[in-house]
């Protein structure tokens, strides 16, 4: 379902200021000058652009006398601040004031019949989560800066973050969802900080998540009993990878009722396209998780070779809380296998295709960091609601294929021209590359 010259873009944006201007101002001077409301939207423009330098945009902004006219028109700015007054206002900010606009996101293409796209087996919506790094630096830190010695006997500061996404096999587009942030308040090591910022995440989101709706997708890391109660106490059901040598006590069970003709098993058949695959399944249900009080889960094996070669293409296993057979054993596996989104279609996309994630765009010494990687998230999530709602936007990326095509265009026109609304910036692209309908 598109949306015909959609409102989608001022709608979103409406909505980002509704909620930037209740954001609280701590600031104890006379010296008011700019809003909190304008230094959030002014950052939010800068990752929206895909601008890989705040200062270099908040000096064009400054410069150029449409500047104004642009923010004020398209974002609601009223004053534009420095990049460094913006980031002195936004620093004291916790990035969990931002968290109410991701599901509004979601429940406007819920409203729009969009989501439904994204339901997998059973109805189910997949929820793929990882952690991975936000900013880094030897030099820069504050408070909630995790660290690393490294072997120079350097200091290794960093801030990271588990980003979940909901995703669907064969859809090339996935969904951010609020973050959770990594804080040395875990006081864990790597791994137990990813799983104690996934429970937190759970937990702040559980109202909103229950009722057996969503699947918890995860690697190895989450395949951990703790953390397995923790969806199931939340009403989520999970798939999540299982290694042989971190479940050791699991693998050892269904070795035995393998060895004894307890563990099903079939195979099936596919063309590829270039040649014939062979696709093997096995899977058992009620196995313990670990050795001691264990929790019951189901298990199931896909492995894909090559027919002809015989050589290996693909291996994984899985445990989840769904009762496994014959007929769902498929799509189970298939909804285990997207996990690989989070890191291919979400971190990867975030880091290399221009929204510049790893970037510092400012530290700080409360919450910069945090705050601005959430704003970037949030231009993640309003390009993939127009990239599906938008009509028109939706064939300026098809004309201007690469992301970095398109938006150095857009960063031109906005720098040196003035529109009054988004539908007239779409417009004057559409009928500048001759778009039949536009001319």
């Amino acid at each position: 379902m598109v949306v015909k010259k959609s409102k989608v873009f001022n709608q979103i944006i409406a909505e980002l200021a509704r909620s930037f201007e209740k954001l609280p101002d701590y600031r104890e001077g006379v010296n008011t000058r700019y809003e909190i409301k304008d230094a959030a939207v002014s950052a939010f423009s800068v990752f929206f652009t895909q601008s890989p330098s705040f200062l270099l945009y908040a000096k064009q902004l400054l410069q150029i006398v449409f500047s104004l006219s642009f923010l004020q028109k398209l974002f609601g700015v009223e004053k534009i601040p420095t990049d460094t007054q913006t980031r002195n206002l936004l620093d004291p900010l916790a990035p969990s004031l931002l968290s109410e606009l991701f599901p509004y996101g979601i429940n406007l293409l819920k409203e729009k019949g969009i989501l439904k796209n994204f339901e997998s087996y059973a109805g189910q919506i997949l929820i793929s989560t990882d952690g991975t790094e936000t900013v880094s630096s030897q030099k820069l830190h504050c408070q909630n800066c995790s660290h690393r010695e490294l072997k120079n006997g350097e200091t290794h500061y960093f801030h990271s973050a588990i980003l979940p996404v909901i995703v669907k096999a064969g859809n090339p587009r996935v969904l951010p969802l609020s973050p959770e942030f990594i804080t040395p308040q875990d006081g864990h090591e790597k791994q137990d900080c990813e799983r104690e910022a996934t429970k937190r995440w759970v937990k702040r989101n559980s109202a909103a998540l229950k009722g057996w709706r969503y699947t918890m997708l995860g690697d190895d890391l989450y395949s951990n009993q703790p953390l397995c109660e923790a969806f199931l106490a939340a009403e989520l059901n999970f798939i999540l990878v299982c290694k042989p040598d971190s479940h050791i006590e699991l693998y050892k069970t269904v070795d035995f009722l393998a060895k004894n003709g307890l563990v099903e098993a079939f195979e099936e058949r596919h063309w590829n396209g270039r040649h014939y695959e062979k696709h093997s399944y096995r899977f058992v249900n009620e196995v313990p998780l670990r050795q001691e009080d264990p929790l019951l889960v189901n298990w199931l094996e896909i492995i894909i070779t090559n027919e002809s070669t015989g050589k290996e293409i693909y291996r994984n296993s899985f445990v989840t809380n769904q009762i496994v057979s014959f007929e769902n054993v498929v799509p189970l596996a298939q909804d285990g296998r997207t996990r690989w989104k989070s890191e291919n279609e979400t971190n990867n996309t975030l880091k290399n295709q221009g929204y510049h994630f790893e970037h510092n765009f400012g530290h700080g010494e409360e919450h910069l960091a945090n705050f601005l990687a959430t704003l970037n998230l949030l231009t993640f999530l309003l390009h993939t609601l127009l990239d599906l709602l938008d009509e028109e936007y939706q064939l300026l990326r098809k004309e201007l294929v690469t992301r970095v095509d398109f938006f150095n265009d857009l960063r031109a026109l906005l720098r040196y021209m003035v529109f009054d609304s988004w539908d007239d910036l779409m417009f004057f692209m559409l009928r500048a590359l001759e778009i039949p309908g536009y001319i």
